[in-house]
C-alpha cells in the first residue's frame, strides 16, 4: 500500500500555477501510487477529501551522458480537484 513517502513533489510549472487558481494541483508520485491510495494520504495526512482525481503515467525517457546510456525513472502525475476555500497553503502546513 502507497504511503506518504510515495509523493515525491507539487508540480510549480506556468501550467500547473494556471490549473492551481481554477482549484486543481498537480502531484508527481511514483509508479505505484493509485488514486485511491492518494485519496487515503490526503484524508490522512492533511484532512482533505479531493474532489476528483484524474491520473497520467510517465514513463522514463532514455538519455545518453558522455557515452553512457540510462534511464530516467518512471512516475504518475495525479491532477487533484480541491473542494472550493481550500488551498495548497493548506496542504503544505
Amino acid at each position: 500500500m502507497a504511503d506518504i513517502t510515495d509523493i515525491k513533489t507539487i508540480l510549480y510549472t506556468e501550467k500547473t500555477l494556471s490549473l492551481q487558481e481554477q482549484g486543481v494541483v498537480v502531484i508527481q508520485t511514483s509508479p505505484r501510487m493509485t488514486k485511491n491510495s492518494l485519496k487515503e494520504v490526503l484524508r490522512e495526512y492533511f484532512g482533505i477529501t479531493p474532489l476528483k482525481i484524474n491520473s497520467l503515467r510517465i514513463d522514463g525517457k532514455v538519455k545518453r551522458f558522455r557515452g553512457r546510456v540510462g534511464v530516467r525513472d518512471d512516475f504518475k502525475k495525479f491532477y487533484v480537484k480541491l473542494p472550493e476555500g481550500v488551498s495548497l497553503a493548506n496542504m503544505e502546513a
